[in-house]
């Protein structure tokens, strides 16, 4: 009697092969379609990234070119002979290295006064109750609505008053009493802190200045230093506080000396005017890009985790 043996090729298999061919096809199309985004995004950024470097690249060009090719149309991007010499000529016709060392003693400064003060506010609003808290913490927000030249005349007034003009003290001594938006971020960051770290440390007898300098301040490093680089980078780059407060050239900030650098070469006919301010630009912008550069991972860390939790 012959025995009959089923088909290897059943309906079923077929149907199965088809079906995990149909979901084999989809995810390449799901993986394409993945991949074309990618591209694009990724190609936008890179044309956004190009357009915001464009201008960097034509300062640094700029400040390597002879006097003649700064004019010229068509605009000449590679300068036919590098000319160097813009640089030092351009730290040395103004006391550039005095500038910077003054702008480090302003921006370190500044930067001790806005960490400590912002973060014990800060550790205040998010950390402690008491009464009107949140309305205390509402007015400080309302202040950041406030433009800096509605209060510029009054307080120049005040620092006049005190005799602290032609010192850096009206654009150090403020960022020792807090600053609203560095309490926001800060405030933000403090209340992803789970609460229970704070009461395990008052079971075991610590203070709340304590619990401050030993708990919140060792776990908000990422904060702080995002914190530290704003203030850093907004006095570096900070022309309308010397510009209002300084009077000796001896005591100007970077900014001032760009300002400074142009008119001592309009006022006495120095050639490569347009390339000498370049190469200072060039000077001036490298420590802070270098600065980003090297702690960017730390700055992109600590913007991400201020806005957690609201």
């Amino acid at each position: 009697m012959a025995v009959i043996r089923p088909s290897s090729a059943s309906p079923w298999s077929t149907r199965n092969n088809q079906d995990e061919a149909a979901a084999a096809a989809r995810r390449k199309q799901r993986a394409a379609r993945r991949f074309g985004r990618k591209s694009l995004i990724t190609l936008a950024v890179a044309l956004l990234s190009f357009i915001f470097f464009l201008p960097f690249l034509w300062m640094v060009s700029t400040s390597l070119k002879i006097d003649p090719e700064v004019y010229q149309i068509p605009p000449v991007w590679i300068p036919r002979s590098f000319r160097l010499a813009n640089y030092f000529e351009a730290m040395t016709y103004v006391p550039f290295g005095r500038y910077v060392l003054n702008t480090l003693q302003y921006g370190i400064l500044s930067d001790i006064g806005v960490v400590l003060s912002s973060a014990v506010c800060a550790y205040s609003f998010s950390r402690l109750q008491w009464k009107g808290r949140d309305a205390l913490f509402a007015i400080v927000l309302a202040t950041m609505m406030v433009p800096y030249q509605v209060t510029m005349i009054p307080l120049y007034l005040i620092f006049k008053r005190l005799n602290w003009l032609n010192t850096y003290l009206p654009m150090v001594v403020p960022n020792y009493l807090g600053s609203a938006y560095f309490i926001f971020m800060l405030r933000q960051f403090f209340m992803t802190i789970p609460m229970e770290l704070s009461d395990a440390a008052r079971i075991d007898g610590c203070s709340e200045l304590r619990i401050f300098t030993s708990v919140i301040l060792p776990l908000s490093k990422p904060a702080l230093a995002v914190v530290a680089l704003f203030r850093f980078m907004d006095c570096w780059n900070d022309y309308m506080g010397p510009l209002i407060y300084l009077r000796d050239t001896k005591k100007y900030t970077v900014a001032l000396g760009l300002q400074h650098l142009r008119q001592y070469g309009t006022a006495a006919s120095v050639e490569q005017v347009w390339p000498h301010l370049m190469a200072a630009s060039t000077v001036v912008t490298l420590p802070v890009v270098l600065l980003y550069f090297f702690t960017q991972r730390t700055f992109v860390e600590g913007i991400a985790l201020t806005g957690i939790k609201g």
